[in-house]
């Protein structure tokens, strides 16, 4: 044997020093670096596609719902001096008008309802959409109450209301009501009172009794944001059976769109983080339009071939102001 044979147990050390130094080198070059601090690293672009914002809600079936009428202008509220004392079931009642610029506006219940209560004092001044009077649909309806957070993705009438009773007959369509809009309590004026003809004879009459507070009666209480509809009158409905309602109150076809995540705002106006090729956010602000809850359409701010940052921007909270605790208008 020569004199370079080694000695037992060396060769496998200096085997296993081998190894395990080409294992760290290995390791650490596989081993990703951490990003800078604010590096980007998910990033999408626009996307054209149809929108349908469909919200699904839970209800039941209830006799003599209430809903409520709105103003069709924005104008001076003037409610006709003597309610209706009956209910109409092949056509509209007139309850009130709003005046805007000397020109007269009815505002009418529809056929079927009667005249649950008002909502505004006579002679107020009301805005377009604002509930003024509360009406009670004579026979079955249907009611869903509506979570405060869904009141902007519905935002107006229903375009369309599809039913399905639970273990009953569905689907069909259900007809919407009034508006979505939360009701105040209303109430009932009393009636006028009567007075006798001038020069009528006849024994002396009672003192007047005191008049009633403004707005007497039962009317209505407050309620939430609720959808009410009407199912066709072949669909067999039993009190208080639950209904699940299929809402659609807007589409849009072919829209520049964006996940939800990546938009900071979901109504009007909001706000995305754009990436440029050096992974740095740039702020820009965007028109949003209708959302079902996984995409908002994008109307205006952006072109659709931006790359825009995941998770969107934060928006900036508000600066404490000095003095805060002091009462508005003190001096500072």
């Amino acid at each position: 044997m020569d004199g370079r044979r080694l000695l037992p147990g060396v060769g496998v050390a200096l085997a296993m020093i081998t190894l395990v130094g080409c294992t760290s080198s290995d390791s650490k070059s596989q081993t990703p670096e951490l990003e800078d601090r604010g590096t980007v690293l998910t990033t999408v672009k626009p996307t054209r596609q149809d929108l349908t914002n469909r919200i699904s809600l839970a209800g039941k079936v209830t006799i003599n719902p209430v809903f409520g009428i709105v103003a069709p202008k924005t104008g001076e509220l003037r409610y006709l001096a003597r309610p209706p004392s009956t209910t109409p079931f092949d056509q509209e009642t007139w309850v009130a008008t709003v005046w805007r610029k000397g020109k007269p506006y009815s505002v009418e219940i529809p056929a079927g309802a009667a005249l649950a209560g008002r909502l505004m004092e006579d002679r107020s001044d009301v805005t377009a959409g604002m509930p003024v009077v509360s009406a009670r649909h004579i026979g079955y309806g249907i009611v869903a109450d509506i979570d405060s957070a869904l009141a902007y993705r519905i935002s107006g009438a229903a375009k369309s209301v599809q039913g399905q009773i639970k273990n009953g007959p569905g689907p069909f369509k259900c007809k919407p009501l009034g508006t979505i809009a939360a009701l105040p309590a209303g109430t009932i004026p009393e009636p006028a009172p009567t007075t006798p003809a001038p020069g009528a004879t006849g024994a002396p009459t009672a003192p007047p009794e005191p008049e009633a507070p403004s707005g007497g009666g039962e009317g209505t209480a407050p309620t939430g944001l609720q959808l009410v509809c009407t199912a066709p009158s072949d669909i067999k409905l039993i009190n208080g059976a639950a209904v699940t309602l299929d809402l659609v109150t807007d589409r849009a076809d072919d829209v520049l769109v964006l996940p939800v995540e990546a938009i900071a705002g979901t109504q009007g106006k909001g706000k995305v983080d754009l990436v440029g090729e050096d992974r740095v956010r740039k702020t820009v602000d965007v028109v949003l339009g209708l959302t079902d809850g996984k995409v908002v359409e994008i109307k205006k701010g952006l072109k659709g071939t931006e790359t825009v940052a995941i998770p969107g921007p934060n928006l900036p909270t508000a600066a404490p102001v000095p003095g805060g605790d002091q009462q508005s208008g003190a001096p500072g």
